[in-house]
């Protein structure tokens, strides 16, 4: 796989996810999902692009077999959406093909309260013309809000698709509007 940017922590996926919790948030509940190293999905209740086998076992945050990183994750999510956190801090192991993981480590360079185009990101990939397919890659993200594919709007600043319903995108860039007091689409 090609390294997508200089301290974008990805690593590479253990060979099956052996782990997931379901915890709750003002969005609806999240499923995050973990190889026991690092965290490989994070689900809305309704997410497209969604394939629920192989998530592994279902554990609660207080069970002793739960990966740290489920826990760290949940805690963080937590935060963020307290509004007392704007960057996350996990290890991040996304299963897609290397274009998507390009895409997705572009993703991670878009600032709390700040949006970006499909354009934009195409353009920064080198391939202005690729604007739909960063859209495509955008919409495989299996990290929702910590890989932040949310903050991707269309070039005329409109809301467009997104994976766990426009919606909840509309809330979570709310949220990082209230609490970074920029105007963001």
């Amino acid at each position: 796989m090609q390294t997508p940017a200089p301290g974008v922590p990805w690593r590479e996926p253990g060979e099956r996810n052996t782990h997931h919790v379901v915890v709750d948030s003002p969005i609806d509940e999240l499923t995050l999902i973990s190889d026991g190293a690092a965290l490989t999905g994070a689900y809305m209740a309704v997410h497209r692009h969604t394939d629920r086998t192989g998530w592994g076992a279902r554990v609660g945050l207080q069970d002793p077999a739960t990966p740290a990183v489920l826990v760290e994750a949940a805690r963080q999510l937590s935060a963020y959406f307290a509004g007392e956190l704007t960057g996350f801090d996990l290890p991040l192991a996304p299963r897609g093909t290397d274009f998507q993981r390009l895409v997705w480590a572009q993703l991670l360079q878009i600032d709390f309260g700040s949006t970006s185009s499909y354009g934009a990101l195409a353009t920064r990939l080198g391939n202005p013309g690729a604007s739909r397919a960063v859209g495509l890659a955008n919409g495989r993200n299996p990290i929702s809000i910590i890989v932040p594919c949310h903050r991707v709007i269309g070039a005329s600043g409109q809301l467009t698709g997104y994976g766990g319903g426009i919606e909840r995108k509309r809330t979570l860039l709310a949220l990082e509007e209230r609490v970074s007091g920029l105007a963001l689409w």
